[in-house]
């Protein structure tokens, strides 16, 4: 099993279950994940995130055993940030980006954007865009971060089409509209980890196909039983589930 959407660090409102790294693998490993494609909360909320990327690989080498990929932070809203993408491509070698556009207070309308989408599509990186971190209603009463408007993106998209994106912690009853569109451009995959209600990854399945969507948990922030359930109450045939628990990510992975 691939979990495209895990975290290290520490969220800074209240303490998790396995909000260590060596805990963290643990955890993964008696759920039979194999490699967890890995943030960092201090890429959300720190200035410095050459810090917090370099935090983030050696974490990754010293607790991983294997499974930890890291997947390193960019703002685009800061001074020099293409010295944090080059340091993530090529010092790093890390297989994509992580993004939070409404933590770091940039829309998907701004140039740089842009610009970070195309040498992302340069360096053959994956883009990993998180729509938000958790429901609006259980966020901090003086920190209230809205979802990230999407709409702007198909034709940010359109106009880089070997750009490889996966959207993060999606609610899809918050952006049905705009779901088909993005998976129609070709690179855009989407993670289930906020995808509720019965049948709902069977109905996201629908408008996107199985062959766009990926096993993510948002672990620890979200409980990962809660991802695994969701797939095995949709009705899959074993080789759906299969596209979604790795093969997909897999795929994705190697293109």
């Amino acid at each position: 099993m691939i979990d495209v959407n895990a975290n290290l660090s520490r969220w800074p409102f209240r303490r998790l279950v396995g909000d260590d790294p060596a805990g963290l693998v643990a955890r993964l490993r008696i759920r039979n994940v194999t490699q967890a494609w890995a943030g960092t909360f201090d890429g959300i909320f720190h200035k410095d995130l050459w810090s917090a990327n370099s935090r983030l690989v050696d974490d990754c080498r010293r607790y991983g055993g294997g499974i930890l990929m890291p997947f390193g932070s960019v703002n685009p809203g800061l001074p020099n940030w293409q010295e944090d993408f080059r340091r993530c491509s090529e010092e790093y070698k890390m297989p994509g980006i992580r993004l939070h556009p409404n933590y770091h207070g940039y829309t998907l309308r701004e140039p740089a954007f842009g610009e970070l989408v195309h040498l992302a599509a340069a360096h053959r990186l994956i883009v990993q865009l998180v729509v938000c971190m958790e429901d609006e209603r259980t966020q901090h009463p003086l920190m209230r971060v809205p979802p990230v408007d999407l709409s702007p993106l198909s034709d940010v998209l359109t106009s880089e089409p070997g750009v490889k994106v996966i959207v993060l912690n999606s609610d899809p009853m918050r952006n049905l509209e705009q779901l088909p569109g993005l998976a129609s451009t070709g690179g855009v995959y989407f993670d289930i980890s906020m995808v509720e209600g019965v049948g709902g990854i069977a109905r996201l399945a629908q408008k996107v196909s199985v062959q766009r969507l990926l096993f993510g948990s948002n672990y620890p922030l979200f409980y990962f039983e809660s991802a695994l359930l969701k797939v095995s109450e949709s009705g899959f045939t074993d080789n759906q589930s299969w596209a979604i628990f790795e093969e997909n990510a897999r795929r994705l992975l190697s293109a």
